[in-house]
C-alpha cells in the first residue's frame, strides 16, 4: 500500500529548493501539497499588501503544481482543525513542513508536532526559510548575538556549501484528491483594485522570482555596493518579496549571486551582507520575541513621544509631509507597495525623529502597505531608526531628508517620479520647495510646507534621548 504525506507550506510556496517537498517526495509515493489560511489569533496577521501578493503567489503555485500532475489543496484554518482533517480524509502518515521563527507560529507549531507524533504521525520541520537556525550561532559566552558585525562574522562561515535543491519533475497525484477551496474565497484579493500598481513592478510567484534573480545577475549586481544607495537608479535586486514568501530560497539567492558572470567581488559581498542582516533579524526576533511591540533596549520605553502627533502621522502615511524624499518615499510604497532601503531609513527617522511619533505606528503602517512585510525586518529595521533595538543606529543619528536627497538623488529624478508637482523645479530648488520664489509654483498651494522645522524638531529629539541618558547630553551627530 502506498503511503501519503501532506506538506504543510506557509512562507515556503515553490517547488525548487524545498527542503520539506523533498524530503516529502523521498520519503512517500504520493505528497499532497498544502495551505491553510490560519491567523485567527495572530497578532501580526498579513496586511493588505502582503495579502494581495499572497493572492497571485499561490495563484501562480497551484499553476506550477499542475504543470506536474499535483494541485494545491486549500483549507481554512484554523490549522490544527484543517490539517486533522485532512489526515483522516487521506490516511496521510505524515506531514512535513518548513518552520517559521516568529513566537506565534513556533508555539503552534510545537503544539502539533508535539500531538501528531503522539498520535504516531512522521511529524517534522526544516530549514527552508534561512541560510542559518537562529540558535546555530551564539557570542563567546553562549548568549544571542545584539550587534550585527560578530554576529555575520560568526554566520558567514556558516553558510551551508550544498548547491539548491533542483524542482521535482513530478509529483505523483493520490488515488483521490482531497477537497479543497479555491483561492478566490480566501478573500486575499483587494475587491478595489488599490494594488494595480504593485503589478507593473512585481510578478509573484517562484517563476516570477527566478526571473528577478536573473536580472539582478545579468545588472544591477555589478555596481551594487554603490548604486543600491540611489533610488532613481535600477541598483537594487527587488527579490524582498519573493524571499519573504519564499518563492525562492535564501540559499538560491546566495549562490546566485556569488555566481553571477563578472560581478566584482566587492559587489557580490555587499549583497550578500544584506541577507546576513536577515539572517541577524530572524536571530534577534526568534531570541527576543517580544520586540514586535517593545524596544529590545528597555530604556526608551519611557521615550517621550510628541503629544497630538496624529495629524502629522496622517501626512507622513500619504506623502504630504512637505519634505521631498520623505513624500516621494511614502507615495512609491502606496504605488508599489514597495521601498527604496536609503529610502526606508529617512522616512522611519523622520516619522520617530522630526515628527516624534511612536516606531511603532510606522512598523504597523510599513506591516500594512509593504509586500515584503517581515516581522523580523520590520522589527529590526524601526528599532534601529528609533534607537531601541538591536545594533541599533546611535541615539542622537537624525537623518537629514533633505541633505539625503541632495546626496543619492542629486537630479531630483526619484521626487520628479513620485511628486509629479515638483516636476517643474530645479534640481536644486527641488529639495527645498519651500524656498522657490515665481509666479508658476507657490509653495504652501501647490505642495504642502514642510510639517515641522527640521532643525527644531531635530533638537527637540535630541533633547528627548538626552533625558533618557543625562550622561549623553550634549553629544553632537
Amino acid at each position: 500500500m502506498s503511503s501519503t504525506a501532506l506538506v504543510w507550506l506557509r512562507r515556503d510556496l515553490r517547488l525548487a529548493d524545498n527542503p520539506a517537498l523533498s524530503a516529502a517526495l523521498q520519503a512517500h509515493e504520493n505528497v499532497i501539497p498544502v495551505f491553510v489560511a490560519d491567523d485567527s489569533d495572530d497578532p501580526w496577521s498579513p496586511g493588505g499588501a502582503a495579502n494581495a501578493w499572497l493572492h497571485r503567489s499561490l495563484t501562480a503555485l497551484d499553476r506550477a503544481l499542475s504543470e506536474l500532475g499535483s494541485r494545491l489543496i486549500v483549507r481554512d484554518g484554523p490549522a490544527e482543525t484543517a490539517l486533522g482533517a485532512l489526515i483522516d480524509e487521506t490516511g496521510a502518515a505524515a506531514i512535513y513542513w518548513n518552520r517559521l521563527y516568529d513566537s506565534h507560529s513556533r508555539r503552534r507549531d510545537e503544539t502539533l508536532k508535539r500531538r501528531w507524533r503522539e498520535a504516531g504521525l512522521d511529524a517534522r520541520s526544516f530549514n527552508g526559510h534561512l541560510l542559518i537556525e537562529p540558535w546555530e550561532v551564539e557570542t563567546g559566552s553562549g548568549n544571542p548575538y545584539k550587534v550585527f558585525t560578530p554576529f555575520w562574522r560568526n554566520a558567514s562561515q556558516r553558510i551551508p556549501s550544498r548547491e539548491p535543491i533542483a524542482k521535482p519533475r513530478q509529483l505523483k497525484p493520490p488515488a483521490e484528491w482531497p477537497a479543497s477551496v479555491t483561492i478566490e474565497a480566501l478573500g486575499l484579493k483587494p475587491t478595489i483594485r488599490w494594488d494595480s500598481g504593485f503589478w507593473t513592478v512585481f510578478e509573484p510567484g517562484e517563476a516570477g522570482a527566478q526571473a528577478a534573480l536573473r536580472r539582478f545577475r545579468r545588472g544591477a549586481i555589478t555596481g551594487y555596493h554603490e548604486m543600491r544607495d540611489y533610488p532613481a537608479d535600477d541598483g537594487v535586486s527587488q527579490l524582498s518579496a519573493h524571499i519573504h514568501f519564499g518563492e525562492i530560497s535564501p540559499l538560491a539567492v546566495w549562490h546566485g549571486a556569488g555566481s553571477a558572470p563578472d560581478a566584482p567581488p566587492v559587489d557580490v559581498e555587499h549583497f550578500q551582507r544584506e541577507l546576513g542582516w536577515r539572517e541577524f533579524a530572524h536571530h534577534v526576533l526568534y531570541h527576543f520575541d517580544r520586540t514586535p511591540t517593545e524596544p529590545l533596549n528597555d530604556k526608551y520605553r519611557d521615550f517621550p513621544w510628541r503629544e497630538g502627533y496624529e495629524p502629522l502621522l496622517a501626512a507622513w502615511r500619504t506623502g504630504n509631509t512637505g519634505i521631498p524624499l520623505v513624500d516621494a518615499g511614502m507615495r512609491q510604497l502606496w504605488q508599489t507597495g514597495w521601498m527604496h532601503n536609503r529610502v526606508r531609513m529617512v522616512v522611519a527617522s523622520f516619522l520617530v525623529k522630526n515628527i516624534r511619533a511612536p516606531w511603532l505606528e510606522g512598523a504597523r503602517w510599513f506591516w500594512d502597505t509593504l509586500v515584503d512585510a517581515d516581522l523580523a525586518s520590520n522589527t529590526l529595521g524601526w528599532q534601529w531608526a528609533a534607537g531601541c533595538g538591536a545594533d541599533a543606529a546611535p541615539y542622537f543619528r537624525v537623518f537629514n531628508p533633505v541633505l539625503q536627497s541632495q546626496k543619492f538623488d542629486k537630479s531630483g529624478d526619484y521626487i520628479r517620479r513620485f511628486v509629479p508637482e515638483l516636476s517643474q523645479l530645479d534640481n536644486k530648488t527641488i529639495h527645498e520647495p519651500w524656498r522657490y520664489s515665481g509666479s508658476d509654483f507657490t509653495p504652501g498651494t501647490d505642495y504642502p510646507l514642510p510639517v515641522v522645522d527640521l532643525k527644531t524638531s531635530r533638537n527637540e529629539a535630541l533633547d528627548a534621548l538626552a533625558a533618557l541618558d543625562p550622561a549623553k547630553r550634549g553629544a553632537k551627530n
